[in-house]
């Protein structure tokens, strides 16, 4: 197959993101608005571009203090900066339906080079006869290499935000006309 261009399909599509709160207990949300640009031969991906842009202010912890707190200079700002990107600049398969996919992460006013576990979930038709195609992805940053260095010391010891953040992605595609 050629290389061909995919539409994200955001109804069925997720962002999500874990972190340590507390030093013992996982906190997790999600960005409900992002796109992402793909062109790509679903079964090699080693030739893919795929770019991917999540909207800052989407962010959904399911608790609106935290999310606006989220929101605030303290963490993505999104006054200044309403998005953060990914720009895919190298993929290597590393086993059948599995690559390393790096590119250059751009959170704030900072870009660093990331590299996230991409799995090939297969393709199919659907009711409507539209062709799909599917990819997890699964990574973790290391939010204060980004500018979010916002915390607070625990009486206990420790901090209350923890550094490493956990990105799961589970994206569906159309294939474009």
């Amino acid at each position: 197959m050629t290389k061909t261009k995919w539409a994200l399909d955001t109804a069925h599509s997720s962002v999500d993101f874990s972190v340590k709160h507390m030093m013992f207990a996982n906190v997790k949300g999600s960005f409900n608005e992002f796109d992402a640009s793909i062109e790509a031969d679903p079964a090699d991906l080693t030739t893919a571009s795929i770019e991917f842009t999540i909207n800052t202010a989407s962010v959904d912890t399911r608790n609106n203090d935290r999310d606006a707190h989220l929101r605030s200079a303290d963490f993505f700002d999104v006054e200044n900066f309403p998005k953060m990107t990914f720009k895919a600049t190298s993929i290597t398969k590393t086993d059948d339906g599995e690559y390393d996919v790096t590119g250059d992460l751009t959170i704030k006013e900072t870009t660093k080079p990331q590299t996230f576990t991409v799995t090939y979930g297969g393709t199919g038709k659907d009711p409507w006869g539209n062709e799909k195609v599917g990819f997890a992805v699964e990574g973790s940053i290391n939010r204060s290499e980004f500018g979010l260095t916002w915390n607070a010391a625990l009486e206990t010891g420790g901090v209350l935000v923890g550094d490493k953040i956990k990105i799961s992605l589970d994206l569906q595609a159309a294939k474009s006309e």
